[in-house]
């Protein structure tokens, strides 16, 4: 995403995704020409910067459900609009925007790029409510036109739903104690404010609790963040919408932030890396074989200097395969 300054964001592993996709996109010319990437998260368009800078006949189709990140974008990428398509969709609609862009939902794409989680831009506008750092409404849509608020999850969920949302997207151990100290304190007052539920946090999780593994109330802005967008159930439609889009020799990189989503990258990338000839056969059957190949080793991480510099690096893992055969992926709705 953005540098640092304007636009308030510095882009994650910015040299290391260039690495990895610039083979896919100069397959058929060393400037790009003929190629196309797929941002699937572009936001303040720091990543998409500097691949139209690098490429300069590469084509760019832009993802993003917040509407703030696509006028952001688009006024700082305004010098490369004959080569940038910005479609304002979850990147789970990556079929759709490519043919709204005018290309099939398969095989034509040559790159695509996810950068997931919530940006910094997002969690800097104190009136998004993203962030547990600043008092603001209990807001967290990406999507600012979306119609589910935290706000609403809060103060009409009921405690079995609060639960299970605490412990299945936040990983929250506390999860039925803080739903139930919510729903005494919503009886007489509703929600309005993150400042609110922060100080209930504080209340909820014991003394002991609250002086390791961060700040209290992270994993409960997390859970919400992912129930009000749902972040999880889009990414498991959107990975293999993408690995659909690749042509073959086409790469993908995934950066994740937070374990859920690095678990479902892992999964199908597993999945799609791994033959299905028993092992113990001494040839691959036909039709069997793995249709793409791993290009990084377990989940990669960002350098220490890197980190100082951003420290939204910290808990970057990034993960990169690459398309080596024809055949349909089938979307997974596991864990």
């Amino acid at each position: 995403m953005a540098e640092q300054g304007e636009f308030g964001h510095v882009p994650v592993l910015l040299e290391r995704c260039v690495e990895l996709l610039a083979p896919a996109l100069t397959r058929q010319s060393p400037d790009g020409r003929g190629a196309t990437l797929v941002d699937a998260t572009l936001g303040a368009g720091g990543h998409t910067e500097r691949f139209l800078t690098e490429f300069p006949g590469l084509r760019v189709i832009g993802l993003d459900r917040d509407t703030t990140a696509l006028d952001i974008a688009g006024a700082r990428l305004a010098r490369f609009s004959d080569r940038l398509s910005m479609v304002h969709t979850r990147y789970d609609g990556i079929s759709a925007a490519l043919a709204e862009s005018g290309l099939s939902a398969t095989a034509s794409a040559d790159g695509v790029l996810f950068d997931l989680g919530v940006s910094s831009m997002q969690l800097d506008r104190a009136e998004r409510g993203f962030s547990y750092a600043q008092d603001a409404p209990l807001d967290m849509r990406m999507d600012p036109e979306a119609e589910l608020t935290a706000a609403d999850i809060i103060n009409t969920y009921d405690a079995a739903a609060l639960t299970d949302i605490l412990r299945r997207f936040g990983e929250e151990r506390f999860a039925s104690r803080i739903a139930a100290h919510i729903v005494r304190r919503r009886a007489q007052t509703p929600f309005t404010s993150t400042g609110e539920l922060t100080a209930l946090l504080y209340e909820a999780i014991p003394a002991p609790a609250r002086r390791t593994g961060g700040h209290p109330a992270k994993r409960t802005f997390q859970a919400l963040r992912i129930a009000v967008n749902g972040e999880l159930d889009s990414l498991r439609d959107a990975l293999p919408a993408a690995l659909n889009a690749l042509a073959v020799g086409g790469r993908i990189a995934v950066m994740s932030y937070q374990s859920l989503e690095d678990r479902i990258v892992k999964q199908l990338f597993a999945a799609v890396t791994t033959s299905r000839t028993p092992v113990d056969l001494p040839v691959e059957l036909p039709g069997d074989q793995p249709s793409f190949t791993t290009l990084t080793r377990g989940a990669e991480r960002a350098q220490p200097d890197e980190i100082e510099r951003n420290p939204r690096a910290g808990s970057v893992r990034l993960r990169a395969v690459q398309r080596v055969a024809d055949g349909p992926i089938a979307a997974s709705r596991g864990d």
